[in-house]
Formats: structure tokens, sequence, C-alpha cells
């Protein structure tokens, strides 16, 4: 069974620019990773108007930087993943966590619901720009 990805967009706040909440299986797990007064990744960073978003996945595994927490990322650390396309796969594993927070599990979501959704999530901060 695979899991479900859901991106949404967070208006900009006083201390943060707009960032983006990503829910795996109606769980916030940028949230839960970088507690309270932690932030998700910035929208303009992940979803950029070139297209090339860094949600994206490929054949290449690479590290996303996902959020970082109330302290900043060069105090406790940031929240990242490894993300890849393998077949009709999207993984996201080995997850680093801030300070002594408990590392979110490995995702498996479906390919083509993953690109539609990250491609709708980049539509919809597109037309807000």
């Amino acid at each position: 069974m695979f899991n479900r990805l859901e991106v949404r967009v967070l208006p900009p706040k006083i201390r943060w620019a707009a960032q983006l909440q990503l829910w795996i299986d109606g769980e916030d797990v940028v949230a839960e990773a970088v507690g309270e007064g932690g932030r998700g990744p910035f929208a303009e960073e992940a979803l950029p108007a070139n297209g090339r978003s860094r949600l994206w996945a490929t054949g290449e595994r690479r590290g996303v930087v996902l959020g970082e927490p109330a302290c900043t990322g060069g105090c406790c650390g940031f929240l990242s993943v490894f993300v890849q396309r393998q077949g009709c796969i999207v993984e996201w594993s080995d997850w680093q966590v801030p300070g002594s927070e408990a590392r979110p599990r490995t995702f498996h979501f479906d390919a083509d619901q993953y690109d539609v959704e990250v491609a709708r999530a980049s539509s919809d901060w597109a037309s807000t720009q």
C-alpha cells in the first residue's frame, strides 16, 4: 500500500515567509519533527517559478531539506530526507532530524500520484505570485 502526499502552501507569518506544509497519510510530518515554532520549506524555494521543485523525484537519490526548528537549523540541525524515484515508486528515506526528535519512517508513494500532487502545488503557488 502506498502512502499519500498532500502539499499545502501556508501564508507568510511575521517571522517566516510563505512555507509548505507536507501531509503524509493525514499527518503533518514536518510539524511533528521540528516542533512548535519551527517551519517547513519556504514555498519560494521548494516550488520555484522555473518549475524545478526540490520535491521532484528522479532516479538520482538526493537530500532535500524540509524544515528547521524554532532555534534555527544552524543550532539544532535541519529536517531532511532523501528522495528518489525507483520506477513507479517515489521513496522518502533516511531522515535526518533536529536534535533528538524521532525520525519519521520511510514512505513510498505511487510516482504518478506524487507527480500530480507536486505539479498541483507548484501551479497553485505560481498562480499566487
